[in-house]
């Protein structure tokens, strides 16, 4: 199976944002899907943040600085660490490498009665694929989503993935999403009531459809799309709601561009 997009540089509505089938070449034999039993590899020196009562601790016993890790000599660096657990499984997270990117994922507020709580990841806030240190950024970043899910949901909840402003260099990829699937705890698939899909391009749909091999048909049949920032207020109620101003521009030029066909 082979499928092409286009490439050019522009405006938000050129072709890194809307994707058109000229240039992307895909083989579903060649995509890095690795197995459930793959793991990711962490440096575990130094010392870290403690969660106590779903709060973290900035290393309270432990003096001023003590917060931060070590080299393989001993000596102080600026390393921030923080140890989540997922899965009964111990993690630690290089919470520096992933400062610049932390408003990838963040709480919308509720929706409905009770504690309903609205996700919203902005994929536009991704690091760019060309970034130094990308993978070990991705692996970081990937422990950071999965590990804020656990804390951020307590009942039934959605999730607002922004993809609109976002170029293919900083589209998440399909061992990635694989990855993250795996490891969210069963309760949190089974309380997922919609993932919500804003601004949907022709490119996410394809790795959406590529990935039904790892995705079970129930969490397939809970994607939907919206195409414009209205259409999402129409579902959920948006005070709480932060949405990137790049992507308020790509809203805003949409509606433009349909307007003056």
């Amino acid at each position: 199976m082979n499928l092409s997009l286009d490439h050019s540089e522009g405006s938000l509505l050129s072709d890194d944002f809307l994707d058109t089938p000229d240039d992307l070449d895909i083989n579903i034999d060649d995509i890095d899907t690795p197995d459930e039993t793959d793991s990711l590899e962490f440096i575990t020196n130094g010392n870290d943040l403690e969660w106590e009562d779903d709060a973290p601790v900035a290393c309270a016993k432990a003096a001023p600085g003590n917060c931060f890790g070590e080299d393989e000599d001993g000596n102080a660096n600026d390393r921030l660490w923080r140890t989540v657990v997922i899965g009964e499984q111990e993690h630690r997270i290089d919470m520096q490498i992933i400062r610049p990117y932390l408003k990838v994922i963040s709480h919308g507020g509720y929706y409905g009665e009770g504690l309903n709580a609205i996700i919203v990841f902005s994929a536009c806030y991704l690091p760019d694929s060309s970034s130094s240190d990308y993978h070990y950024i991705m692996e970081n970043l990937f422990l950071y989503v999965v590990s804020s899910l656990e804390m951020l949901v307590a009942e039934d909840y959605l999730i607002i993935y922004m993809n609109g402003a976002t170029p293919r260099s900083k589209m998440p990829g399909i061992s990635w999403l694989k990855k993250c699937y795996q490891m969210i705890h069963r309760r949190l698939r089974k309380n997922l009531k919609s993932l919500v899909i804003a601004h949907p391009t022709w490119f996410i749909r394809t790795v959406l459809t590529i990935s039904r091999p790892f995705i079970s048909v129930k969490f397939m049949n809970k994607i939907r799309y919206v195409h414009s920032l209205g259409e999402l207020a129409e579902i959920v109620p948006m005070e709480h709601i932060h949405v990137p101003e790049l992507v308020v521009q790509y809203d805003q030029e949409k509606i433009k561009a349909l307007r003056e066909r």
